[in-house]
C-alpha cells in the first residue's frame, strides 16, 4: 500500500456541474441548508440538496410521522416544505452567501404542478441544478405513483426537460419491479443525471397500543437496512444508463459512499446519518480522501466504477 504525500483529488462532475468532491445531503434530511450551518461548514460540501419544494405550501402528515427501526427509520413527513414562493423569496437569500453548487429537489401532485414549479426554478440564478421527484402520486390518474409507471414517468421528465436549462436530476423510487426500466424511460425523456435511490415502503406497530407507529400507516424506510438493496440497484442502474448516477441508501461512514462509488455511482447523497450526527458528511469526506491516499490513488475518479 503506497499513500500519498498530497491529498487526493476528490473534484466529481455531474452533467456539467462541477464539484469540489462528491458527498451531497439527501433531499428532505438537511433542509434548505441554512438549518445545518451552525453544525457543519457548507463549503466543504460537493453540492447542498434542498428539501422538496411545491407549488403550493404543504404541512405534511400528521404526527406521529417518525419512528426508529432496528437498522434506520421510518418517515411520514409527507413532503412538508414552504411551497416555491416562500422559497423563491425567503430561502435563496441565504444560498446567495455560500459558493456550493446548489440543487433543488422539486415535486407536483399532477404534470401542470411540476411544469410550473420548474418554469419558477429556471428563473432563480442561485439554482444550479434541479432535482426531480417522480416518487409522488398522480391525482389526474387515480393516484398512480409518477415514479413506478415508466410512461408516466418519461412523460414528467419530458415535460420538465422543455422548462429547465439547468442539469436534471430524476429521483428514482426502488419501489418497481425492474428499477432498470424506470432509468432508461428517464434518461430517453432527457434526464441528465439519476439520482437513486428514495425511500423503501414500509409499516412499524405498536404492540401495547395495537395501532401503527405512524400516523399515516406506512413510511419511507431509511438507513442502514436499505444499504444493499440501494447498492445493488445502483449497480444495475449505472449498467443500464450512460448519465451519470448519485447513489442514496444508509450511506453512513466513507466506507459506505466509496462502496457507491466503486459500484459505478459518481456521488452519493447522505440522509439518515445526518439526523444522527450533523457532521456525518463532513466526517464521510475526511474518510473518503485518507482511504485514496493511504492506497496511493490520486483521483478519486479512478475510483469510481472500478468493480472488477
Amino acid at each position: 500500500m503506497n499513500s500519498l504525500s498530497t491529498a487526493p483529488k476528490l473534484e466529481v462532475e455531474i452533467a456539467g456541474l462541477r464539484l469540489k468532491n462528491p458527498v451531497m445531503p439527501a433531499s428532505g434530511t438537511f433542509g434548505y441548508g441554512e438549518e445545518f450551518s451552525p453544525y457543519l461548514d457548507l463549503e466543504q460540501l460537493g453540492a447542498i440538496v434542498t428539501k422538496g419544494i411545491s407549488l403550493a405550501p404543504k404541512a405534511g402528515n400528521p404526527m406521529p410521522r417518525l419512528a426508529e427501526t432496528p437498522a434506520g427509520m421510518l418517515n411520514a413527513i409527507g413532503l412538508q416544505n414552504v411551497g416555491i414562493e416562500a422559497f423563491c423569496s425567503q430561502k435563496v437569500e441565504f444560498l446567495k452567501n455560500i459558493s456550493t453548487p446548489v440543487i433543488v429537489n422539486f415535486f407536483g401532485n399532477t404534470l401542470e404542478e411540476y411544469i410550473e414549479v420548474a418554469r419558477r426554478l429556471n428563473e432563480v440564478e442561485r439554482v444550479n441544478a434541479v432535482e426531480l421527484n417522480i416518487s409522488c402520486p398522480n391525482v389526474k390518474a387515480g393516484g398512480i405513483v409518477f415514479g413506478t409507471d415508466p410512461v408516466t414517468a418519461a412523460r414528467v421528465v419530458s415535460a420538465v426537460r422543455r422548462e429547465v436549462q439547468v442539469p436534471l436530476i430524476v429521483k428514482l423510487s426502488p419501489n418497481v419491479t425492474d428499477i432498470r426500466v424506470m432509468a432508461r424511460a428517464v434518461e430517453d425523456a432527457g434526464a441528465d443525471a439519476i439520482s437513486c435511490i428514495n425511500t423503501l415502503t414500509g409499516m412499524a406497530v405498536d404492540l401495547e397500543r395495537r395501532c401503527p407507529k405512524l400516523a399515516n400507516v406506512t413510511g419511507g424506510l431509511s438507513g442502514p437496512a436499505i444499504k444493499p438493496v440501494a447498492l445493488r440497484m445502483v449497480h444495475q442502474v449505472v449498467s443500464s444508463v450512460s448519465i451519470p448516477v448519485i447513489g442514496i441508501g444508509g450511506i453512513m461512514c466513507a466506507e459506505d459512499a466509496l462502496e457507491f462509488l466503486l459500484v459505478g455511482a459518481r456521488a452519493v447523497q447522505v440522509g439518515t446519518a445526518n439526523l444522527v450526527s450533523p457532521s456525518a458528511m463532513a466526517d464521510i469526506i475526511v474518510g473518503i480522501e485518507a482511504f485514496l491516499a493511504q492506497r496511493g490513488i490520486e483521483n478519486i475518479n479512478a475510483w469510481i466504477g472500478s468493480l472488477k
